[in-house]
């Protein structure tokens, strides 16, 4: 596909995205018309499910102790979902016990950003990705940047961290922009503020926490995008399971579904996310 159609494809990739009225964009990744079976978990005694304790906001320790996050309350909304909620467990281990821990059986899912690689596909079974990171730029408020970026952003100074993947799709998509690379993002951010980069371009997630910290001190805000690239960042979130125990992931496939359709989704999203990356 030509690059620049490629882009165009980017941008609008997200075939649905609702958007709550003068607020947020909530990413919708599913199908409304698609219609899956409700599966019949009955046979299972419980589902564990796996996730750490070291990647907010997707599953930390809160202030009283307790595991937290999204992925803890997406697990629990999938449990409700599916009528198994007294079945339900979350045990949280170190990242690289995980995936040991789910070979031998020590649990049935791990729910906390484990990559999905053709390799992976291998041994484990994946549900659809419930949740992608989008690349978009960020600009003072007062820029005039704007779709299509591909030509407005043409001889603007973009910075963009070095070595990154963004880095590289900028090059790629974005031929005409004139790159500023830095090795750390509180320097890009300092120049974004001070005028010396026209733009940063990078991963949406973390602009967004950015954007709601006091550093911005409101100064910037989105600008064009979002661009979903899985050749550059991977193809989002999953639930992994057993590859022998596929029937778990369609079950969790059900439910992700009926959670982005019934609104769960919509408000646990805007309850991690302050300022939302789509």
């Amino acid at each position: 596909m030509h690059r620049l159609a490629r882009l165009i494809f980017l941008a609008a990739a997200l075939f649905c995205l609702p958007a709550l009225a003068e607020g947020p964009t909530i990413p919708q990744f599913w199908d409304t018309k698609e219609r899956l079976i409700k599966p019949d978990l009955s046979a299972y005694a419980r589902v564990r499910f796996l996730t750490t304790t070291d990647f907010p906001p997707f599953n930390f320790i809160d202030a009283n102790g307790l595991l937290s996050g999204l992925h803890v309350d997406l697990a629990r909304a999938i449990c409700l979902k599916l009528e198994i909620l007294d079945r339900c467990q979350i045990q949280a281990l170190p990242w690289e016990e995980l995936e040991e821990a789910l070979e031998r059986n020590e649990g049935d899912a791990v729910i906390a950003g484990l990559a999905v690689t053709a390799k992976k596909r291998e041994t484990y079974a994946f549900t659809r990705s419930y949740l992608r990171f989008p690349a978009r730029f960020v600009a003072l408020r007062p820029s005039n940047l704007d779709e299509p970026m591909y030509a407005k952003a043409a001889d603007h100074r973009i910075g963009v961290l070095k070595g990154s993947e963004h880095e590289a799709m900028l090059r790629d998509y974005f031929p005409a922009v004139r790159v500023v690379t830095y090795t750390r993002a509180d320097w890009m951010y300092q120049d974004l503020k001070a005028g010396n980069v026209d733009a940063v371009f990078g991963d949406g997630m973390r602009l967004g926490f950015w954007l709601a910290g006091q550093d911005a001190a409101d100064c910037c805000r989105f600008v064009g995008g979002p661009y979903l690239a899985p050749e550059y960042f991977g193809s989002g979130l999953a639930i992994a399971v057993r590859k022998d125990d596929a029937a778990l992931a369609d079950a969790f496939d059900y439910a992700l579904r009926e959670i982005n359709m019934d609104g769960t989704f919509s408000d646990l999203y805007l309850r991690y996310f302050p300022v939302g990356f789509f």
